[in-house]
């Protein structure tokens, strides 16, 4: 694609998918905050745009290795989100939770932003339990059935809620959430800047939350901007 600042970062990540690796780095937000263009994105992070156009241009020259989820089914996009995110997410979560405890307990005192962080991130894995759970029982079974019965020329399922733009509002308002929370942690944590003391399980701490920060922003983004937009088209066309 044609990258010109009007384009939406929603439009560049969803056609180039490499890009997210550069908005990562310039620290934009292209999954709950997809809708901004380029242009606004610039202004409201102070970057200049030049610097970011040729990064994505550096990156519009590599060949992709992801698959292609604007025409793959979505059965397969769904699968996709629980074998790769949904089990990393859970998996991280507990894992950081408990790495949290045992760093600030040994380092709180000194450091009384990890008392903060360690609340944030209890919130963060209360949230995205339930919200993962009720995307495996309402959302995705639904989607994959939708497709199932379209593709197999039989009427569609008859949801419990309505519409699946009913479901898909209350995720992506969660996903609004759980990105205030990872802003935040951001915050707390000053950019994850280590402090001179740190010791091995810091330094992991940090990481982690990196780690999931970055693997949550592309989970989310597969949701927002191709798994929803695909099923309310699809539900429609049924």
């Amino acid at each position: 694609m044609q990258i010109a600042m009007q384009n939406t970062l929603k439009e560049i990540a969803v056609t180039l998918p490499g890009s997210t690796r550069v908005f990562e780095k310039f620290g934009l937000d292209y999954c709950c905050g997809g809708a901004q263009t380029l242009s606004a994105a610039c202004e409201k992070a102070n970057l200049a745009p030049v610097a970011l156009l040729e990064a994505l241009e550096q990156v519009q020259d590599l060949p992709s290795v992801q698959p292609d989820w604007i025409t793959l089914p979505l059965g397969d996009l769904v699968q996709h989100l629980l074998d790769t995110h949904h089990i990393f997410t859970r998996t991280e979560l507990a894992r950081l939770e408990k790495l949290m405890d045992k760093v600030r307990g040994v380092h709180g005192v000194r450091h009384p932003e990890l008392v903060k962080a360690e609340a944030v991130l209890h919130s963060l894995q209360q949230d995205l339990s339930q919200h993962l759970v009720k995307e495996e029982r309402v959302l995705f079974p639904y989607i994959t059935a939708l497709e199932a019965a379209l593709a197999a020329g039989k009427p569609a399922p008859v949801p419990v809620f309505g519409t699946v733009r009913n479901p898909i509002r209350m995720m992506s308002l969660e996903h609004d959430t759980a990105g205030e929370l990872l802003r935040e942690l951001r915050h707390i944590t000053n950019e994850y800047a280590l402090p001179a003391d740190a010791c091995g399980s810091f330094r992991a701490l940090y990481q982690g939350l990196q780690e999931l920060e970055a693997d949550l922003h592309q989970h989310i983004h597969l949701e927002n901007n191709l798994l929803f937009p695909r099923a309310i088209a699809l539900e429609g066309g049924a």
